[in-house]
Parts: structure tokens; sequence; C-alpha cells
């Protein structure tokens, strides 16, 4: 997330991360460190998608008036669901997926020390999603905490400690030595946020990052569009990707092959301790476990991406909402039934609920 809910929404999702008590609890069983042995390789071909799960899908998205795509592939069976799923996207802040591999890339080649502590400065500090910004400058977390918060909580201000840690180029270096084309880190939090000042005025391009923070943001309320015209600008995008490449970015995770058996539990323990559950698992939530992270500029994109680890194996599936002019409730509504309709067509004992 990076722009979301009201401050008081987010003190409470601060008490729940800092307390450790918004862990999910599912029927299922925690997902065991490892992966799956029976995955069909990415690529390889697949059965296809029932029509009739594809249609559903597809009407449920086309309901809201919004840009979307969907992708969702059953890892073991190799099965596939696609709508729109290779149309580029702005992710928002799906895109911290990649900084938090590339940071447990770095721990597993000794680049990085995940129990080193970062001292954060007044400077760092950055506004929307987040917990951080809450505490008095000086605190000093881990790196492995700043990881966590940053998708937990989609923490903005560690999310900047890290890329400036890791390095921006790097991050899509990484993803392009994956073969991962159209997905790309384009910018600092704090240029992103930089720029909605500079649509109001092009002089407050010299606003550096503590000026930006404490300004906040600019007010849209007359209706003026500032804020839909500003995330449909794919040049203002903080992250790029497709539902499709964003699906298989999650398989590779899951399946331990983009960092160690140890860092990949890690990754995976940070995906289900998401404190935002209003979308994917929204009403499949009680029936598996769902580990996922979220990306949003509230009320114009709404996105989620994840792993659900359904009974017969994992499933992962990529929601994108782009350029919403609808009410949040609406999307988020949708993309819960299109996450359950995908779940129930492919367990063997779907729920009826509707």
């Amino acid at each position: 997330m990076l722009l979301t809910r009201t401050s008081a929404a987010l003190g409470l999702a601060a008490l729940a991360a800092i307390a450790g008590c918004k862990r999910r609890e599912s029927s299922a069983a925690t997902p065991p460190a490892g992966s799956p042995t029976a995955a069909t390789p990415a690529g390889s071909p697949t059965a296809a998608a029932p029509t009739s799960l594809e249609a559903t899908v597809q009407a449920r998205l086309d309901s809201l008036p919004a840009q979307s795509s969907f992708y969702a592939r059953d890892i073991r069976t190799g099965r596939e669901v696609a709508v729109r799923a290779d149309q580029p996207m702005n992710t928002v802040s799906v895109i911290k997926l990649a900084v938090m591999v590339l940071a447990y890339r770095d721990a597993d080649a000794g680049r990085l020390r995940l129990s080193e502590r970062h001292r954060i400065r007044p400077e760092e500090m950055r506004q929307g999603s987040g917990v951080l910004r809450m505490f008095t400058p000086g605190l000093e977390p881990t790196y492995r905490d700043l990881i966590t918060q940053m998708i937990a909580t989609s923490d903005n201000t560690a999310t900047d400690i890290l890329i400036a840690r890791l390095g921006l180029p790097r991050v899509n270096r990484l993803l392009d030595s994956l073969d991962f084309r159209e997905t790309r880190l384009r910018m600092t939090i704090g240029d992103l946020f930089r720029g909605v000042w500079v649509r109001v005025d092009s002089a407050n391009a010299r606003l550096t990052d503590r000026q930006v923070y404490d300004r906040g943001f600019p007010d849209d309320s007359t209706g003026t569009g500032l804020y839909l015209r500003y995330v449909t600008d794919s040049t203002r995008w903080f992250g790029r990707s497709t539902a499709r490449e964003i699906g298989l970015f999650l398989e590779q995770l899951e399946l331990g092959r983009l960092a160690s058996e140890a860092s990949t539990e890690e990754m995976r323990r940070a995906l289900l301790n998401q404190v935002w559950d209003t979308r994917l698992p929204q009403r499949i939530g009680e029936r598996v476990s769902v580990g996922h992270k979220t990306g949003d500029w509230e009320p114009q994109i709404g996105n989620d991406v994840g792993i659900v680890f359904a009974p017969g194996g994992p499933i992962v599936m990529a929601a994108f909402t782009n350029a919403n002019t609808g009410p949040m409730w609406k999307l988020n509504a949708a993309l819960g039934k299109v996450a359950e309709d995908v779940l129930n067509a492919w367990t063997t004992a779907p729920s009826t609920t509707r």
C-alpha cells in the first residue's frame, strides 16, 4: 500500500503488527518449509482453465469501473486463468516483493546482515502506509524488521531505507536476470510523492524528501482529478508489472528458486503476516492461509497478489485494478469473489456461499 486508510485504522494495524497478534488463523495448516516437488514448470504446456471459470472471473472484473487484470496458476497442476494478464499495470506497493527478494538473496550471499540495526533519521521518514513514521526518529530496527514491515504493513519508510541500502538498479537487474521483462521498480517512494507536488507546482521539484514528508499530500477534495491523472501516467508509476509476471514471480518464490530454503521460509512468513485482508482473503481467509502483498493508492488503485495455500497445493493469484472510479468496497468485494471462484473451482469441496 502507498496511500490508504485513516491514521486511526493504521494505528490499529501498528498495534497488531507490533504485538504480533494479527497472524492468520485458518483450518488449513501453515505450509511447511520447502516446496512442492511435483509442480509443473512455468512456461511448460498446461491444462486450459475452464471456460466458465475464466468467463466468471472476467465478468466480475468487468463490472468494476476500473482497468483490471488477473492471473491465477495452480502450481501443482499448471492450470491457469488469465484475464488481460499481459497488460502492464501500475503495481504501487506490489513491487516491494522484488525488494524483499533481493534483500534475502543479499543475505544468503553475505552482503547483508539481517540482524544489523539501522537508525532511522528524520529525512528517511515517508508518508502513506506503514507504522515506522509513527515513532520518534532514532528507532533502530534490524534489516529483517524493515523487510517485515515493508511487506506486512507496506511501510514506506522501511521501503526507501531498503532501496537505498540495496540499490534501485540492482533490483531491476535481478528482475532482468530472472527474465521478468515487464516487471520493474521505477523510483523511490520519496520521488513518487514529490512528483504529486510537482503536478501542483513545478517549483516543488526542489523539495527534499523531508519537506515532502512534512507537507503530506495535496488536497484533491475539490474534484480536480489530480490523483487519478497522476497514477494513470505510466511515467510516474512506482512499479510496473503484469498479472502473469507477478504470478510467476510468486511461483518461483514459493518453489524456493529465488533464495535459500531458510530465506524462502522467512519471505513466506512475511506474506502470511500481511495485515490487510480485504481483497483476495476476504471470503477464503477462514478456509485457507493466504500469503499476499497489497498495493494501493485509494481509491484509484487496489491491487492484491499472493499465494493461496489450498488443500491440493499452492495457487498463485495476482489481481490488479487501476484507474478505479468507484467505491473501494465494491472493488474489494469483487476481488474477494474472484479468489473464491478460483479456489472453489480448483478444490474438491467448494463452498456454496455467494
